[in-house]
């Protein structure tokens, strides 16, 4: 029996795809939103986490590594992620945080459940349509810190509430930012958010 969690804020879609995966011999399904994703996966303790990655925190910043963190006691669940090709940032995020599965949004449900059975073996699956999104993903200037920055300040948060939410300095923010509009080529921090937004890093 592969124990599987679903994290997804759109309640309906959520309730929908959960009760599709749990109609599947072998797959023991619970579902959760963001909000409760980290809380509900150490109870739980799944074997693969299957997670929307355009559905996060209010400030759009999915708390991947939280999902998958190295050293936990045990063995960590595989990770599934659900992406789009046109938000390479969010894939980069993904790979970064340890992802096994990558799967299209676009594609049918039956590659979704053909990524859990693979991860759950510790086995990679990604599907192919987002080979460009990882190509762009890969000529990205931005480091993870850098796009964890901007994803917030993108979403509207101050300074000072980045560096709350990061647990860092106001001035190593204000570094990275600028940083972040130094390799984007941006006039300022308005314009490196437009920027990055054009080329789907946020």
């Amino acid at each position: 029996m592969i124990r599987v969690l679903l994290v997804q804020d759109a309640c309906l879609v959520r309730s929908v795809l959960a009760e599709w995966l749990r109609r599947e011999p072998g797959l023991d399904v619970d579902d959760t939103p963001w909000r409760g994703a980290v809380t509900r996966m150490r109870s739980l303790r799944p074997d693969v986490c299957a997670a929307d990655l355009d559905c996060a925190d209010g400030h759009g910043v999915p708390p991947l590594g939280e999902l998958c963190p190295p050293g936990a006691g045990g063995r960590p669940p595989a990770l599934v992620v659900l992406a789009h090709s046109n938000r390479p940032g969010l894939l980069k995020r993904a790979a970064e945080a340890g992802a096994l599965g990558f799967v299209d949004k676009a594609g049918s449900p039956d590659r979704l459940l053909r990524a859990i059975r693979s991860v759950a073996a510790r086995e990679r699956f990604v599907d192919d349509s987002l080979g460009f999104g990882f190509l762009k993903a890969a000529q990205m200037p931005l480091t993870r810190r850098e796009l964890s920055v901007l994803s917030l300040a993108a979403g509207g948060a101050s300074i000072a509430e980045i560096a709350g939410s990061l647990h860092l300095s106001h001035g190593t923010v204000r570094n990275y930012m600028a940083s972040i509009t130094r390799k984007t080529g941006a006039r300022n921090r308005i314009d490196a958010i437009r920027i990055s937004r054009g080329e789907g890093w946020v």
